[in-house]
Formats: structure tokens, C-alpha cells, sequence
């Protein structure tokens, strides 16, 4: 006779959610990218989107972080084509010009947001930290 001893079972570790950090750094190259092509914005805010819902809670502030990024961007950009667009015709009886530079300087202004929120949000992830402010307007 053998005495057989049950084998212990070790439960398996809960599977964790996703901190991969190789798909935000894809998504703020592609965020830097975007100034020289514009499409890879668009790519970009598409795969935060796809992965914001599997990451887990560090990785998961970058995308919250990148996707405000874009709209907020997207939101402004709107705005000052609006203006834009309404100044060109008032351009001609020299009332618009006003409006034309305001509109011009406020893109430059966007534009600079946008790449100053990309690089630290990029340095956050360089140094393996959660963003520790996601939801905030400026940086």
C-alpha cells in the first residue's frame, strides 16, 4: 500500500489588469507624430480608447490622460476654425483681421498645449508613475 498525499493546490493569483507600458508610449508617439501628418492623432485617441478599458489603474490614468488630451484639443480647434471661418469673409471689409489673428494665435496656443500635456504626460510614463492629475485642463 502507498500512501498517496493529495497534491496542494495553489490557487491561481486573480488575473491583474494590464501595465503594459508599451502601448501609451505608441499612443503619445503617435500624438507627436500627428504634427507633421494629423491622421496619427486620429489613430492614436483610437487605440487609448480601445485599451483605456484593459489597463489597469497606473496605465489606465495615461490613457484617461490622452484622451482628454485629443478632445479637449479637437474642442478648441473647432472654436478657433469657427472664428476663423467667420473672419474671412469680414477680412475684406478689414473688420475680420482682428478675428483672423486671434483665431491664429489661439491654434498656436492649442498646438503648444497639446505638445507641452504630450512630453510630461510621456515623462510620467517614462518614469513608470501613474499621471497623477487625468482629468486636469492644463498640465
Amino acid at each position: 500500500m502507498t500512501d498517496a498525499t493529495p497534491e496542494t493546490v495553489i490557487p491561481a493569483a486573480p488575473v491583474a489588469a494590464s501595465e503594459d507600458r508599451l502601448l501609451p508610449g505608441i499612443v503619445y508617439a503617435l500624438y507627436l507624430l500627428g504634427f507633421s501628418n494629423g491622421l496619427t492623432f486620429i489613430i492614436g485617441v483610437i487605440l487609448a480608447h480601445v485599451q483605456e478599458g484593459t489597463a489597469g489603474p497606473k496605465m489606465k490614468s495615461h490613457y484617461t490622460f490622452q484622451i482628454r488630451t485629443f478632445w479637449i484639443a479637437a474642442v478648441g480647434l473647432l472654436v478657433a476654425g469657427a472664428v476663423f471661418a467667420v473672419s474671412i469673409p469680414l477680412s475684406f471689409l478689414l473688420i475680420g483681421i482682428p478675428g483672423l489673428l486671434v483665431s491664429l494665435m489661439f491654434m498656436g496656443a492649442i498646438a503648444i498645449w497639446f505638445l507641452v500635456r504630450t512630453i510630461v504626460g510621456l515623462v510620467y510614463l517614462a518614469r513608470d508613475e501613474a499621471y497623477p492629475r487625468p482629468n486636469a485642463w492644463l498640465v
